[in-house]
């Protein structure tokens, strides 16, 4: 089975389809897809709901598809660092589903895991746990989450060797795991792909099982927030 492509367009061709569900890995700008986000704002597609702990910042990561408003959804922990996706959703432009931030991460794990639901403590008692089911297990309420099957699956790895075995790199490896499992198709854009059989098999993060299509490209690797120290004067 080929799994390397030439470019995020063509690893994406055939795939793509308004009012699609995608599950996009990423923390702010760290470890997210930027070439098949870039991919998917010139291909068009829209009606998107998109799980992802937070929208990038208004001119990258998936604030591009905000601002392109081919966003109707999000399901997301953070949206803090991005004024597109505030005022859409306040003018009542854009949906949004709160989920706190390990609740999304294992939504996203149950649904690669086949786990159409699971009970959790979190958010019992908040507007969080509003119209779920809740029940009580040993004299503690739990509410039941349902697990995400997403359509599309778009993550980025620091490595991959040619069947999609991938390595991630620190805290860059955040939520792209738990997304690579839970669509239906995984997407995947690498620094750089290596021979099947070279990567050490303890260290692989995700097996290739998981990967349906893979790319190679260069990543601008933007910094969210940039602090730096006052020059100092003798």
């Amino acid at each position: 089975m080929k799994k390397v492509y030439g470019s995020a367009a063509e690893a994406l061709d055939g795939v793509l389809f308004d009012g699609m569900l995608i599950a996009a890995g990423g923390f702010g700008l760290c470890g997210i897809p930027e070439l098949l986000i870039a991919a998917i704002r010139d291909a068009g597609t829209k009606d998107l709901t998109v799980a992802s702990n937070n929208a990038g910042v208004d001119d990258f990561g998936l604030g591009m598809l905000l601002q392109t408003k081919q966003v109707k959804k999000m399901m997301s922990s953070y949206v803090g660092e991005n004024a597109e996706f505030m005022r859409q959703y306040l003018s009542g432009e854009l949906e949004l589903e709160f989920n706190p931030q390990g609740t999304l991460a294992e939504r996203m794990r149950a649904g690669g895991s086949g786990i159409p639901g699971f009970y959790t403590k979190t958010g019992v008692g908040t507007q969080i746990a509003e119209g779920k089911e809740l029940k009580n297990f040993d004299g503690q309420d739990y509410i039941l989450e349902r697990g995400i099957f997403a359509d599309l699956s778009i993550v980025k790895a620091w490595k991959a060797d040619e069947t999609g075995n991938l390595v991630f790199r620190k805290t860059a490896r955040n939520f792209n795991p738990p997304a690579a499992m839970c669509g239906k198709v995984c997407v995947v854009e690498v620094e750089e792909i290596v021979p099947t059989g070279s990567l050490d098999p303890d260290k692989i993060h995700l097996p290739g099982v998981y990967v349906h299509r893979l790319i190679q490209g260069e990543h601008e690797k933007r910094i969210e927030q940039r602090t730096v120290r006052k020059k100092e004067t003798a």
